[in-house]
C-alpha cells in the first residue's frame, strides 16, 4: 500500500519535506494558502515564492483546501510557523483520522500560552490522537535538503511502539533520521537555537571576532540545557542534533534567517524595519519573547537570552548590553549546566 501524505504549509521547510516524501514514491500533497504557490507547484513543479529554483517531483500536488491535505492521509506533516500552528491544528482537528500520524515540523513556543508545539496539539486534538503525535527537528536548512545534500534530523515522540515507523517514513538516501523519546528536549532545542542565532548575527553585524561568537555559542548551550532540565527534559538531548547540531548550523550558516536578522540589527537597522522587509518568518524573534516569559516562570537564568530580549523589545544599547553581560559575577563553568544558575 502506498503511503498517503499531506503537508500543511508550503513554506520553504514544508516544501522541502514534501518534495523529499514525494520522491520516496509516497502519494504526497501540500497545502498552500497562496494561490500562486498552488499554481507554480502544479504547473511548473517549483515553489517560486519560498523555494525558488528548486525542481520538485512531478508527483507532488499542491491544494488550496486544507481538507484535501488531511482527509484520508496516513501521515500529516504540519510545518506552519510556530505562532500560527494553533490555527492550523484547529482547522484539521475535526477532519483528521484517529489512524493518522501527525508530525510537527515547526520550531517555536507560542507567545500567548508559552506552550510548545506538541502541547498545543494535545490541547486541541482528541485524546485518541495523542499517541500519534511526533516532532521532527535538527540542523536542516530547507534549501540544502531540497538540493539532496546529506542531512540528519531527529524524530521524537512518546509512543515507543510507532516511533520506528515515523523514522522509516522520513529516512531517505540523503536524510538520515534518529529517534528520541525526549519530546521536551527536542522541541526546546529546535526552538531555543533560533534565539542565539539572532544573538550571533548581532555580533557579526558589530564585527565582533570569533572569540566572542564561540563564547556566546558555548554559553548558549548552558542556557538551553538549564531550561530543558527545568521543563523536565533530558539535558543530554542538547548535545544532539536538535541542540548543538541545530545551534551550530543556525549560528554559522548563511541561509539562517535568524542570523541575518541579527546581522542587520547589529548594523543599526530597527527590528520592525527588518521584519517588515522579510517574506519568511525569523522564528527567533517571537521565540525570544516567549522564552523571556517562560524562563521567568520557571526561575531559570538565561542572561544571553535576556540581553537579546532587551535589544529586540526594549531598544537597549547593544554595546552597553554586551558590557553588562561581560561584567556579571564570576562563576564555576560546569555548575551552570543541568539546572544550576549561571
Amino acid at each position: 500500500m502506498v503511503l498517503k501524505v499531506g503537508v500543511v504549509s508550503a513554506g520553504s521547510w514544508g516544501t522541502a519535506l514534501a518534495g523529499m516524501l514525494a520522491e520516496k514514491q509516497y502519494e504526497t500533497v501540500i497545502w498552500a494558502r497562496e494561490p500562486e504557490i498552488v499554481e507554480s507547484v502544479n504547473s511548473e513543479h517549483e515553489n517560486k515564492l519560498f523555494l525558488p529554483e528548486i525542481k520538485l517531483p512531478e508527483s507532488l500536488k499542491a491544494v488550496a483546501d486544507i481538507k484535501d491535505a488531511v482527509m484520508g492521509k496516513d501521515l500529516v506533516v504540519v510545518a506552519t510557523p510556530a505562532q500560527h500552528i494553533r490555527k492550523s491544528i484547529e482547522q484539521i482537528a475535526g477532519i483528521i483520522s484517529e489512524k493518522t500520524f501527525i508530525v510537527l515540523a515547526s520550531k517555536g513556543i507560542e507567545n500567548s500560552t508559552l506552550k510548545m508545539m506538541y502541547q498545543i496539539a494535545e490541547e486541541i486534538l482528541p485524546p485518541a490522537l495523542y499517541k500519534n503525535i511526533f516532532v521532527i527537528s535538527g540542523p536542516t536548512f530547507a534549501r540544502e535538503l531540497a538540493m539532496k545534500m546529506p542531512t540528519c534530523a531527529v524524530v521524537a515522540g512518546k509512543n515507543s511502539e510507532d516511533i520506528g515507523k515515523i523514522q522509516s517514513f522520513f529516512n531517505s538516501p540523503y536524510m538520515r533520521i534518529y529517534t528520541s523519546r525526549d519530546v521536551v528536549g527536542v522541541e526546546l532545542g529546535g526552538s531555543l537555537k533560533n534565539i542565539f542565532a539572532v544573538a550571533i548575527g548581532v555580533l557579526e553585524g558589530l564585527k565582533m571576532g570569533k572569540n566572542t561568537q564561540a563564547a556566546v555559542i558555548t554559553r548558549s548551550i548552558a542556557e538551553m540545557t538549564r531550561l530543558v532540565v527545568a521543563m523536565g527534559g533530558n539535558p543530554r538531548t542538547i548535545a544532539g542534533l536538535s541542540g548543538v547540531g541545530d545551534l551550530v548550523l543556525t549560528c554559522t550558516g548563511d541561509l539562517s534567517r535568524n542570523r541575518q536578522v541579527g546581522i542587520r540589527l547589529g548594523q543599526g537597522e530597527k527590528i520592525k524595519d527588518i521584519l517588515d522587509s522579510m517574506i519568511m518568518v525569523a522564528e527567533g524573534v517571537p521565540t525570544t519573547a516567549s522564552v523571556h516569559d517562560l524562563a521567568a516562570k520557571m526561575n531559570v537564568e538565561m542572561p544571553i537570552m535576556e540581553t537579546l530580549y532587551d535589544l529586540l523589545y526594549k531598544d537597549a544599547d547593544i554595546r552597553e548590553s554586551i558590557k553588562k553581560l561581560m561584567s556579571r559575577s564570576l562563576k564555576d563553568e560546569l555548575l551552570s549546566y543541568g539546572g544550576e544558575n549561571d
